[in-house]
Formats: structure tokens, sequence, C-alpha cells
């Protein structure tokens, strides 16, 4: 749509303007000109560094002007000549053409629109004028992912998800930053938690695979109308947040299945600094060793079996009960019995939390 936008604006000023004028993209093809004869061309001689330079070059008898979405131009306008009315041309060319296409795409384009919404970049109220003026299915169910790029390959991340979800009119692929993309899909309303997990594990394995490029997705909760899409994004945020703190080897997060990590992860770490000290009477957490955490973590995996859990670490039963009774000496709490376990389970998580939260006095 740029193209034609821009064309039709060339077409204008050609008259105004004596001289040829264009447009070229960021791969050097010119996209409109006022030579018809000139559209399609490529200009292989004009380099990325040249396009991302705010200042006007020039190069085999035309004037460039680089212009677009800060901080990297799309786009560079070229009049013909180096002279200093080329220079000016050039500049009034690539600030109109700019701000043309900048109204344009907060008019009509629909992914922009979804873009502000998701990063609350928009009035609530305009919210709902905005989709009805976009002609936006508003009684749809969406879902936000949030995909973290741990690794970089020379392939875009942004280009593989685009083509994994062609349908524009429904899926809406959209950059934040250097490393975070946004997946906001349309999906049916009895969609469950294990979909929308495989939904994103497709998407991992696509990435990694075959394109060699990991990455961990948030996953927020389903959606119904276009003002909670932002909640979904932050929960997607936030899933991947607590993921990084609680499930470090997981590639996906999903913000419905966070349970008591979610509780942590929102409390002061003053607060959780206070509860470590009441649980910990006896004796501090650091005074048991990783062979002793180990068979915890495992005696929590198998639900509070102890002959389960002695199998599994192929030790004698007696032996792992020893192991039970010197941490119920070393803290007082006994993890056979439920709320005591509750209680360790959960002081685990709040240490594991202060690691990565250090307090700050």
């Amino acid at each position: 749509m740029s193209n034609r936008l821009f064309q039709g604006v060339i077409h204008q000023m050609r008259d105004t303007i004596d001289r040829t004028i264009g447009v070229i993209d960021e791969t050097s093809v010119v996209i409109a000109c006022s030579e018809l004869g000139k559209i399609g061309e490529v200009n292989e001689h004009i380099t990325s560094e040249m396009l991302t330079s705010a200042a006007p070059f020039v190069l085999n008898g035309y004037t460039y002007k680089s212009f677009g979405n800060n901080p990297r131009n799309e786009y560079a306008v070229f009049v013909a000549g180096n002279d200093y009315a080329a220079q000016k041309y050039a500049a009034i060319l690539a600030i109109s053409l700019g701000s043309i296409k900048q109204y344009y795409d907060e008019k009509y384009d629909r992914g922009n629109f979804i873009k502000n919404v998701i990063l609350d970049n928009i009035l609530p109220g305009d919210i709902y004028l905005k989709s009805r003026e976009l002609k936006f299915n508003s009684d749809v169910t969406r879902v936000c992912m949030l995909i973290k790029i741990s690794s970089k390959t020379d392939i875009s991340a942004f280009d593989v998800i685009q083509n994994l979800f062609p349908d524009k009119s429904k899926d809406f692929v959209i950059n934040i930053n250097e490393t975070d993309i946004a997946l906001v899909k349309e999906i049916k309303q009895d969609i469950d938690s294990k979909d929308l997990e495989k939904l994103a594990g497709s998407i991992v394995d696509t990435l990694s695979g075959e394109f060699y490029t990991h990455c961990v997705i948030g996953i927020g909760t389903p959606v119904t109308g276009i003002k909670d899409l932002a909640r979904s994004f932050k929960e997607a945020q936030v899933a991947l947040e607590v993921g990084k703190v609680f499930d470090t080897e997981r590639s996906i997060v999903n913000y419905d299945k966070l349970g008591i990590a979610r509780l942590i992860y929102q409390l002061p770490t003053t607060l959780c600094d206070m509860f470590l000290k009441e649980v910990f009477k006896r004796g501090s957490i650091e005074s048991l060793d990783q062979e002793t955490l180990f068979t915890i973590q495992r005696f929590f995996e198998n639900n509070l079996n102890v002959s389960e859990t002695s199998r599994k670490l192929f030790v004698h039963r007696n032996t792992l009960v020893y192991r039970l009774e010197k941490i119920k000496k070393l803290t007082g709490l006994d993890l056979r019995e439920f709320e005591d376990a509750i209680i360790f389970k959960v002081a685990l998580m709040v240490k594991k939390y202060l690691s990565s939260n250090p307090i700050k006095y």
C-alpha cells in the first residue's frame, strides 16, 4: 500500500519539482518515481549504512534523503542533481512522505492499531472508535503470546513467525523490540490451555529445528474484545518473568499454570526474607547440601511417597527415612506431614525468588 501512496504524491509533485524524483525501499528498489520506467530498478551501490544515516547523500548524480520509522529508516527519496536545490527538495519530500506514511499507518494499519492496544498507547475510549473505523471484529476470542528470542541467527524470526501465521486479517505478528515478538492470535472460544501450549510448541520447534533460533514463549489468557488484549499481553510478559525465576528449563510458560509462583513473584522481597527467617528458625536453608535438596525435590515430585521416591533415587527406604529425619532435625519441618511439606515447598520457591531479586538496603 505504501508504494501506491508514495506514487500518488510523487505524481502530484512532478510538475512542481521540475526534476526526476522518486522513492526507494530498504532493499534499494525504486518503488515510486516521476519517470514510470524507473520503477523496479535496483541501485546496488546504495548500502544499508547510507539508508540508516540521517544526513543526505549523493550518488550517481542523485541526492538521497532517508525517512521512515525510528530508529531504522525504511525508505529514501531521491532527486536528480547534487546541488543545494536538490538537497532542499529531498529534505521536503522526506518530511512530507514520512508524515503521510505515519498518518496512513495510524489510520488504516490494523497491525499498528493492535500494537498500540497491547502496549497501552491508545486511550480506552478511542479503542472502540478505531476498531469500528478499521472494521475490526471485536467479538472474537484472541490470545497474546510473547516470543523472546534468546539466541540470534542470520534468520529473521519475525519473518518466520509471519509465514507461520499468514492470515493478516485474523493473526497479528508485532515487533516489540530486538528480542521480543508479540503474536495476537484469533482462537476458538472453547480452546484449552493444552492447545495453546501445543501451538506455542510448534513455534519453538520451527525456530529451533529449522532455523537454529532458540526462544521462550509466554502465553497470556484468552480474552474476548479488543480492550482486554493489553491484559493478555501483560500476562504473557509476567509468565516470561516468572518462568525466568522458577522454571528456567521450560521454553513455554503459561500464565494460567503459574500457580503459587505468580503470587510469590508479586510479594515484596523484604516480606519474603521475613518469611524465610520465621520458617527456618532452627537453621538456615543454606545448611542443606545439594544432595539433600535433590532428595527433597524428588520427594515432592513423587507426591510425598517414601517408597516411590526411594525407588526412583535407587536408595533403600530406610536411607530416605534417615535423610528426612535429618531435614526435620535441621529445619523443624517433617516433610512427610502435608502442612510442613507445603511450607517447605513455598520456602524453596521464595528462596529462589530472592536469589533472583536480592534485597537492597
